[in-house]
């Protein structure tokens, strides 16, 4: 009898320590995870809405210095790319939707993609992406995948130049009904 249960306590050690059910944070090159969450109006709004744009995803909250601290500068790298394709989508760590609009609307935070569950540190798209820490950021390619995380507003405006400006542009292009590459 106690053979028996010696092997089945060994099975449940090994198979328990080998499926592990934690997901582990997003890494660069990999797939951004897509969710689903309310906008300030209780419109829901989804991280795939924004597919063919590159989006900086934003975890902040409006109790958060250090992401108040750095929200003028976000801001002004939004103004400089938002006509190139560049896009923010801010969730909030906010338990309180009066602070959560308030600084959105103190920081200027123009872009219309603002979400919140208003449950904290348990928010979904925040367990969903691992976050520990804020401000957190992932920088999301037109494709959906992810080119950069945490990087400050330098690295941030250094990456989207390269992205919009300096990256060798192939895309077809027809003429005449010959198809030709510019770039």
């Amino acid at each position: 009898m106690k053979s028996k249960w010696l092997k089945a306590t060994i099975l449940w050690v090994i198979f328990s320590s080998s499926f592990h059910f934690s997901f582990a944070q997003p890494k660069v090159g990999q797939k951004a995870p897509d969710f689903e969450i309310e906008d300030p109006e209780g419109k829901i709004i989804r991280l795939s809405d924004l597919y063919g744009n590159i989006v900086l995803l934003d975890f902040w909250a409006s109790w958060c210095m250090p992401c108040r601290q750095v929200n003028p500068d976000v801001v002004a790298i939004y103004h400089k790319y938002h006509d190139k394709g560049f896009e923010i989508f801010s969730v909030s760590l906010d338990t309180k939707r009066e602070a959560w609009l308030n600084a959105i609307k103190k920081d200027q935070l123009s872009w219309p993609f603002h979400g919140s569950d208003l449950k904290g540190w348990e928010n979904e798209v925040a367990e969903l992406y691992e976050v520990s820490g804020i401000p957190a950021t992932f920088l999301i390619d037109e494709k959906g995948i992810i080119v950069g995380t945490d990087l400050d507003e330098y690295d941030l405006d250094k990456k989207l130049n390269f992205l919009f400006n300096e990256q060798i542009q192939f895309y077809p292009q027809t003429a005449a009904g010959k198809l030709f590459f510019h770039c």
